[in-house]
């Protein structure tokens, strides 16, 4: 009797064993209505062993080719975005076929009246369309992207409304934009949303190009200015990233989105909310450092 009733105990403990899935706490798991990227059948998850630490408040990383979630954490949580919005400002310009070379003149209207910050283009300052993409991509001008918008075709409002209408063909359901610059905070989107707004701005050839250069001279017809690149990134030999954004207002904190390569694989980038200059930047070494560490047998695909 005392031997059925040890087996029976083992059964139960091992079926109990069975059950448990090892995941670091720090990790959010998949949400059952998680809409995968439009070629992908299904999304599978890798949790990251504990000994990777991210401080960014929402993380992810896809596999670019296979839609594989790498590392989670919150990436369902809708949050203010920042400048990242600059990377939707962008695809809606380029979207409209507009006159790049046309000569646009920086006027009162985009003077930041919200948060007052500071832009390096004065009132009076005359730049071209391209020249403005540019400069709101890599050096994230404020100003820069508010005259892209207010350029459109109907004007601000009317971007504005083009803007949502992109988010809604790629599917973005968690994303809204209220303003081509990024200042209003309600400009909000979650980690999983943008890794699929990443992943299609990374098809404009000039998105690409304008995001991951270092520096750029342009003359605003009073004197000539250099800009440089906000993601400090973009200038390390270590690494090979093919598109980049970074953000920040209060509300959303610092945050950076890439496609990089990352131990021979394409992956699409996201960390939100981080606090401290360096924090992002800390964050994403650290998920390069763990990529190229950890043994295949830790990875799953998507079955």
């Amino acid at each position: 009797m005392a031997r059925r009733y040890g087996r029976a105990i083992l059964v139960i403990l091992l079926g109990v064993g069975m059950l448990a899935v090892p995941g670091a706490p720090v990790f959010a798991k998949t949400s059952k209505s998680l809409a995968a990227h439009r070629h992908y059948a299904s999304v599978g998850v890798t949790r990251a062993p504990q000994h990777l630490v991210l401080r960014s408040a929402s993380a992810l990383v896809e596999d670019q080719r296979t839609g594989e979630f790498l590392v989670q954490k919150h990436a369902a949580a809708v949050v203010p975005i920042a400048s990242i919005t600059k990377l939707m400002t962008a695809m809606v310009v380029l979207d409209a076929q507009m006159n790049l070379k046309e000569s646009l003149v920086v006027t009162p209207e985009d003077v930041d009246m919200l948060r007052h910050s500071r832009s390096r283009l004065p009132v009076g300052a005359s730049i071209t369309r391209e020249e403005a993409l540019l400069l709101a991509l890599m050096a994230s001008e404020n100003r820069a992207a508010h005259i892209l918008g207010r350029t459109y075709p109907g004007g601000l409002d009317a971007f504005v409304v083009a803007m949502n209408a992109k988010a809604q063909s790629l599917g973005l359901s968690e994303t809204r934009f209220d303003d081509p610059t990024g200042l209003s905070s309600g400009n909000v989107s979650s980690a999983r949303n943008l890794a699929r707004m990443v992943n299609a701005a990374y098809n404009y050839r000039l998105i690409r190009e304008f995001t991951t250069r270092e520096e750029a001279t342009v003359h605003t017809g009073r004197r000539t200015l250099t800009f440089h690149n906000t993601n400090r990134l973009v200038r390390s030999p270590r690494w090979q990233i093919g598109l980049s954004k970074t953000g920040f207002i209060d509300e959303a904190g610092r945050c950076l989105v890439m496609q990089a390569q990352v131990a021979q694989r394409p992956v699409l980038i996201v960390l939100l909310d981080a606090q401290g200059k360096l924090t992002r930047l800390g964050d994403a070494n650290r998920i390069k450092q763990w990529m190229e560490g950890a043994p295949p047998s830790r990875r799953t695909r998507k079955g």
